[in-house]
């Protein structure tokens, strides 16, 4: 288990102090894949360099399987960081190396017999899909390839963790998906604690069960990615999941609405019901759904009639079936017990 506690950096520039990371409080258990998200310069790529004290913060402690890592010395914090890979959005590959001999270096330098390494390397670029190319030079490889053969060499150590600092960043949509898929494999197959900062929501989306979300140095909101996703609390996390919500600031009419969908029964139409239930006409100024095992999870912005008893009519339904709804023009939110299914 990894525990940040109070997690505070400070750098001394120039100009003068520049605070990244202000008075961070985390936990990530064991097997999970944790997702840290902001925007640019928001502070997560400092926390996490804090993770493995390659960024050694001002203040708090970082406790990894109970150890605190500011209160080991060299040798013993040299043995822990072996339990923590990391991959980069740079890939960081040797480029004299081979594929074969850039996943070995790690075991050189814990000091494997030769014969052993080996055959953990190749075992290793199987797992990642790149048993044909091991004498070839990252050169010779796509960005996808590089990255596998970063993901096999961060695996070289047999780490308990596996943070990953914007690893599909420089990646385009389709490779992004298959490295995506391979990271959470490692962490199913091979029960890697993973840790993955990014600035895109859809990556969270992806693979992570729960996130954080950094905005200006501190952590705005944390939650399982379904709970973020569905009812985003802090205005990063909105900005971040739903950036099309400001096409509809200038549309005129009725109020509108944010109904919120988390985790219900994904079959049944509850937008044609509505409509249907009520008589009254219905605007989707915007929708984005996911179905997750049958269970719907994400919003429909809806703009409801300009007249006031046509609109309590369909206010008065959403409440009666437990429908969740926020209204997005300064009303106040209204949480059901979503008895209602959603889809």
């Amino acid at each position: 288990m990894i525990e940040l506690k109070n997690i505070s950096k400070t750098f001394k520039t120039k100009k003068g102090e520049f605070t990244a990371l202000r008075d961070i409080d985390l936990s990530i258990r064991d097997g999970e894949i944790f997702g840290i998200i902001g925007l640019s310069g928001a502070g997560k790529s400092t926390l996490v360099r804090c993770i493995n004290y390659l960024e050694k913060p001002t203040s708090g402690q970082v406790i990894i399987d109970g150890k605190e890592l500011g209160s080991l010395n060299k040798k013993e914090l040299l043995a822990l960081r072996r339990n923590i890979g990391m991959i980069f959005q740079g890939f960081n590959l040797l480029e004299q190396r081979t594929v074969l001999k850039n996943v070995l270096f790690p075991l050189e330098i814990a000091g494997v017999p030769k014969d052993k390494a080996r055959a953990k390397a190749r075992e290793l670029l199987e797992l990642v899909g790149l048993s044909d190319k091991e004498s070839s030079y990252p050169s010779q490889l796509s960005g996808g390839q590089k990255q596998r053969v970063a993901i096999a060499r961060a695996l070289a150590p047999n780490p308990k963790y596996l943070l990953c600092d914007e690893a599909t960043s420089a990646l385009d949509p389709e490779t992004t998906r298959s490295i995506l898929e391979l990271i959470r494999r490692i962490n199913r197959e091979l029960g890697v604690t993973t840790v993955v900062i990014t600035h895109d929501m859809k990556v969270i989306d992806s693979i992570c069960d729960r996130v954080a979300v950094m905005d200006n140095s501190i952590v705005t909101e944390i939650g399982t990615v379904a709970e973020v996703f569905a009812d985003p609390k802090s205005e990063t996390a909105r900005k971040l999941i739903l950036p099309e919500l400001k096409l509809v600031e200038t549309v005129s009419g009725g109020e509108r609405i944010r109904l919120i969908f988390s985790g219900e029964n994904s079959f049944t139409p509850v937008v044609s019901n509505l409509i249907l239930s009520c008589g009254a006409p219905l605007n989707i100024l915007y929708a984005r759904t996911k179905d997750i095992d049958g269970r719907a999870y994400g919003e429909i912005v809806l703009q409801l009639p300009a007249d006031i008893r046509a609109a309590a009519k369909v206010k008065n339904y959403l409440e009666a079936h437990g429908l969740t709804y926020s209204v997005l023009d300064g009303g106040e939110s209204h949480v059901g017990d979503a008895s209602e299914a959603a889809g």
